[in-house]
């Protein structure tokens, strides 16, 4: 959990490999500072907790114009990407953020939501999938909020985000032009609403396609590249082998492609894989990977835009925003391999 002792701009400072002054700039005139060196102060800022002295700085001034970005994992392909958009459109607004890196630790979390009931940031948003832990506990109601990437299971909290089910469709389609009819959705969950809509999206397309339940195969997993390999173990186990994978995210198709390469086999003449999100590493695996791209950072911008108009109107009723992915085609989806 953040440090109990205050931060400083040493800290900072010291964290981000830059001189104070350099801190300084990226804090107060970040326009005139490096792109890569400004991220490296916001990451040292989000270790340390520093950022709660801007937060007062905004306090003395008579108002919160800081809004809490709340994250599980800021090393995530997606939140980088997805925080220039927010970040932006908050900056033209006369915004700032605050990141707070979770880790899921509800310790942390609850660290950081002292900054709402404070009165010291006044918005939130939700890489999370999940409200903040322990909200109830300090008896606070929650800012106005927005979810990303994740809706919020059962939750009235807006969301904006990729359409799921239409890319995962794409996907499946994809996977069916090239003449697949024995297909394994890699990904399922009974607790992630991204994932349930991502295998909506598959069912559709087989569906339409006529693809009886006996070809298809869907498998849990958590969305990492150990659940991927795994799924591969266990179709290996149970000997049902498709002749594609469909994967609810990146991570899980390395995992897969990881799995299969293990075992000897040859990408893609033997099996296809496909996945969702378009991460960076997507190009640099072997084949490189076939995918659905978000559109990151429109993403961000337009959930920073639907917050800040939420905090001009706070009888303003739960709004869902989806935005269309994009097929990528790139090398680790061919023809079934005949068998």
């Amino acid at each position: 959990m953040p440090n109990s002792a205050p931060a400083t701009i040493e800290d900072v400072a010291r964290i981000a490999e830059v001189s104070i002054a350099t801190v300084s700039r990226a804090i107060h005139t970040p326009d005139k500072v490096a792109k890569s060196t400004r991220q490296r102060v916001n990451q040292a800022i989000a270790i340390t907790g520093y950022t709660t002295n801007a937060m007062a700085r905004s306090l003395r001034m008579g108002r919160s114009n800081m809004i809490l970005i709340l994250a599980p994992d800021i090393g995530d392909p997606n939140f980088s990407s997805t925080l220039i958009g927010l970040e932006n459109e908050a900056r033209a607004h006369g915004y700032g953020v605050l990141i707070g890196h979770t880790q899921n630790d509800p310790e942390r979390g609850l660290e950081y939501l002292k900054f709402l009931s404070s009165g010291q940031a006044t918005g939130l948003v939700l890489f999370t999938g999940h409200e903040p832990f322990g909200h109830q506990v300090l008896g606070q109601r929650l800012p106005p909020s927005v979810a990303v990437f994740e809706p919020v299971f059962g939750s009235k909290i807006s969301y904006v985000g990729v359409d799921d089910v239409a890319g995962a469709r794409k996907a499946a389609e994809h996977l069916l032009s090239a003449g697949h009819r024995s297909i394994a959705f890699i990904g399922d969950s009974k607790t992630r609403l991204g994932h349930q809509r991502r295998r909506q999206g598959f069912d559709i397309a087989l569906d339409a396609a006529r693809i009886p339940p006996n070809q298809r195969f869907v498998l849990e997993g958590e969305g990492t590249i150990e659940s991927g390999r795994l799924a591969v173990e266990q179709l290996f186990m149970r000997d049902q082998l498709p002749s594609a994978f469909m994967c609810v995210n990146d991570a899980t198709a390395v995992g897969v492609l990881n799995g299969l390469t293990a075992r000897g086999y040859d990408l893609p003449h033997d099996f296809s894989v496909i996945g969702f999100d378009d991460v960076p590493q997507a190009t640099y695996v072997n084949p490189a990977l076939t995918t659905i791209r978000q559109p990151r950072t429109a993403i961000g911008r337009q959930a920073m835009s639907l917050l800040i108009k939420s905090l001009g109107d706070r009888t303003m009723e739960r709004q869902e925003i989806l935005l269309m992915p994009d097929l990528i085609v790139r090398g680790s989806v061919t023809g079934p391999a005949r068998r």
